[in-house]
């Protein structure tokens, strides 16, 4: 019976952690779109009339309006990114997100289940495959793992053993 209560508690967790991960997507293509359209205006070249004197005082205090609301932009942009912590700092492969990303986070960074960031290959190996045996209990990841192929699980610890690098990559 507790089993079954654990279980059910589990799953929802993870549903739970399916639809944060889709929300911080979406915020993460928000981002995207913001400094998308923020690149293009940099690419629109403000023309100033220098003829009159008067307008060139006028034109002055209009670009470094320009100047301080593009600064403004970028700003906020980088508190928004700083807020979005590292999510979708590098791409990861659909398995992963499909399988892991719920629990664990698009980067490894953890959420509902342990951070990833920094564990070997071999360790991730064989933690994956003491769950899919049973060794280890977690109904979860007993869920996930049992129908999955032992390629896939390898694929997944290579994959999850690279995260560090890849952040560091990110990072730079």
């Amino acid at each position: 019976m507790i089993r079954h209560i654990i279980a059910a508690v589990a799953t929802l967790l993870a549903l739970w952690a399916i639809v944060f991960m889709m929300e911080l997507d979406k915020k993460a293509e928000r981002f995207k779109q913001i400094e998308q359209i923020i690149e293009k205006s940099k690419e629109v070249p403000l023309q100033v009339q220098q003829t009159i004197e008067p307008i060139q005082v006028e034109q002055k205090s209009a670009a470094q309006e320009a100047k301080e609301a593009e600064d403004e932009v970028a700003r906020k942009l980088k508190a928004l990114k700083d807020r979005a912590g590292s999510a979708m700092a590098f791409k990861v492969s659909p398995l992963y997100k499909q399988k892991c990303s719920s629990c664990h986070g698009v980067n490894g960074e953890g959420a509902v289940g342990p951070r990833l960031i920094g564990k070997s290959e071999t360790e991730v190996y064989d933690a994956l495959k003491s769950f899919k045996s049973g060794e280890r209990k977690n109904y979860v990841m007993y869920g996930l793992l049992s129908k999955m192929s032992d390629e896939d699980i390898e694929a997944l610890s290579e994959e999850i053993g690279t995260f560090k690098e890849k952040l560091d990559a990110a990072n730079r």
